[in-house]
């Protein structure tokens, strides 16, 4: 059951080496679309994607009608990526997920049950299937910004989210990288958006290896949120 509010919905999500995981990511967002009785779309965007995955993307847009691809000629970031969504999309509400399908797009109907409460919501890992070292990594990031930014958000950028087309209208993104989801809602919060969190599970990677925890996307981490302070406080 849907909330009164929500009339319609784009899912949108990025790949890059993710052609062993695009299309179930993206037949399951067909399948919560279907379920839902609201017009809806599929974004997919291929990152510049060096294996497969965009060309299967494009095969799945001609068997099905509401998938639509972008293509980056290169490869430009995962922000860039989720950037890419939101200017394309066409519908009040966008949810947002990872193509590697660590996280199950079937619980996004948990998100929109919520949706007449909140402008925003985001998801924290109540069960992780990770290694040690990327726990303690995702632990000490989420304290840096709750500290930084005085947020209590318990997992600001787990890879799953809904937002109303109204947030988007009145933030400005500028993270070209993995920080998006923690600039999406902490600049949400601090512009007076109701912000929800809802719990999820995640899965392990089936199909290739996650880039997050590499020396230079922790580097380039570190760098937009440095930025992302100046930003906001710079008064």
């Amino acid at each position: 059951m849907t909330s009164p509010r929500f009339e319609s919905l784009t899912i949108g999500f990025p790949v890059y080496c993710d052609e062993g995981t695009v299309e179930r990511v993206a037949m399951k967002a067909l399948t919560v679309g279907k379920s839902l009785s609201v017009p809806f779309e599929v974004i997919i965007v291929n990152d510049g994607s060096p294996d497969r995955a965009g060309a299967i993307a494009d095969d799945l847009a001609r068997v099905h009608p509401e998938i639509r691809v972008i293509h980056h000629e290169r490869n430009l970031g995962y922000g860039s990526a989720v950037k890419s969504v939101v200017r394309n999309s066409r519908y009040d509400w966008i949810a947002l997920t990872d193509g590697d399908d660590q996280y199950d797009l079937l619980d996004l109907g948990d998100l929109v049950r919520v949706a007449h409460r909140y402008d925003l919501i985001i998801t924290f890992r109540y069960k992780r299937i990770y290694s040690t070292l990327r726990i303690f990594l995702s632990w000490a990031y989420n304290v840096v910004l709750r500290f930084l930014f005085r947020t209590r958000f318990r997992d600001i950028s787990t890879g799953l989210r809904l937002v109303h087309r109204s947030v988007i209208e009145a933030v400005e993104l500028e993270s070209d990288g993995n920080i998006i989801g923690a600039e999406l809602a902490i600049k949400a919060m601090l512009r007076g958006f109701a912000v929800g969190e809802v719990g999820i599970r995640t899965f392990p990677r089936s199909f290739g290896e996650s880039s997050t925890i590499r020396l230079k996307n922790l580097a380039r981490s570190l760098a937009e949120i440095a930025r992302m302070y100046r930003g906001i406080f710079r008064y």
